[in-house]
């Protein structure tokens, strides 16, 4: 079979397609004929050996996946042969097969395409467990989400809106902006041209919002924090601009208001129920037709550099796939 290849960490360019053996499915373990994958930005930092997980090379990255069991290990009965899952396997999936625990393996959600479901599992669900369980967000409150127009911002918004919110979406350009509006967005700012505190202030009419939406970090943690109400949540979800911001905590004790860490991968670990049933409301909204997955490019596998390097450098406006 074919796969990308991290020999060495680095740039997307130093990526390398090479065949390799298909792997075998040991116990509790399941083979799944890849049909696309999206790609994230966790993939960029874990090609540099900038993330918190670091498997031994060589690796082929890749995190979140759809298609089609191939072989199932010893133990395994919640899936078989011939049935459509997606998975989120953390590495690996940039290839023609990926052989990952099982217990990872989800149906993919009635009249859901190969690709939207590449696209769905690790945006959705990590903005779901930020907003309803990390977020508590209610109808009527006012949620800013700090890249908007990225996969896990625009999966915000649309949960934001399903949940009633009035959504404030904030990203560094009008056409990033119209693709926000386009998924639910009632206001939009554009961080790169407006200051974002005085932006926020506007809108709000000096109250400010109750929960922010940071997968961002970097120069704007700060100002959206300074712009919550009392009582207000802060997610960390991530540092996509590069730089951990470090917060002045009497801000906190200002406003009465919380900094909430997001780490969605080890909530699907520690408490696999609950991410069960995350998922399956999710599934239930996607066949209710309230969330759409935003594809803005697709590449093949051997493109995979390039699909990294867009997605290194800023330029994706909700998800790239790669397919197969």
């Amino acid at each position: 079979m074919k796969a990308v290849l991290c020999k060495s960490y680095g740039a997307p360019e130093s990526l390398i397609v090479e065949d390799i053996p298909s792997p075998v499915a040991g116990p509790g373990e399941a083979v799944i004929s890849v049909k696309a994958a999206s790609v994230n930005f966790p993939d960029v930092l874990i090609i540099q050996n900038k993330y918190q997980f670091k498997p031994p090379l060589p690796f082929s990255p890749g995190s979140e996946v759809a298609g089609i069991v191939k072989a199932v290990g010893d133990g395994v009965t919640h899936v078989k042969p011939g049935d459509e899952v997606l998975a989120i396997t953390t590495y690996g999936a940039f290839a023609e097969e990926v052989k990952t625990e099982a217990r990872r393996l989800l149906p993919i959600p009635a009249g859901m395409t190969f690709a939207d479901a590449a696209a769905f599992g690790l945006t959705y669900a990590t903005s779901e467990h930020a907003l309803v369980d990390r977020g508590s967000l209610k109808a009527g409150e006012r949620l800013l989400v700090l890249g908007a127009a990225g996969g896990v911002g625009l999966a915000a918004i649309e949960i934001g809106k399903i949940l009633g919110a009035h959504v404030i979406a904030a990203a560094s350009t009008d056409e990033k902006l119209a693709t926000c509006r386009a998924h639910g967005a009632d206001e939009t700012i554009n961080y790169a041209t407006s200051d974002l505190r005085e932006a926020i202030k506007s809108s709000t009419a000096g109250v400010g919002v109750d929960v922010v939406y940071d997968p961002v970090g970097g120069p704007y943690t700060e100002p959206a924090l300074r712009s919550l109400a009392w009582r207000g949540r802060l997610l960390v979800v991530g540092f996509a601009a590069g730089e951990i911001p470090k917060i002045p905590l009497n801000l906190t004790l200002l406003k009465g208001c919380s900094i909430v860490g997001v780490f969605w991968g080890d909530f699907t670990r520690r408490e696999p129920q609950r991410f069960a049933e995350a998922m399956a409301r999710l599934g239930r909204w996607y066949a209710d037709g309230r969330l759409k997955p935003h594809i803005s490019a697709t590449f093949p596998l051997d493109r995979a550099a390039e699909a990294l390097t867009m997605m290194a450098n800023r330029q994706v406006i909700g998800k790239v796939v790669l397919t197969v």
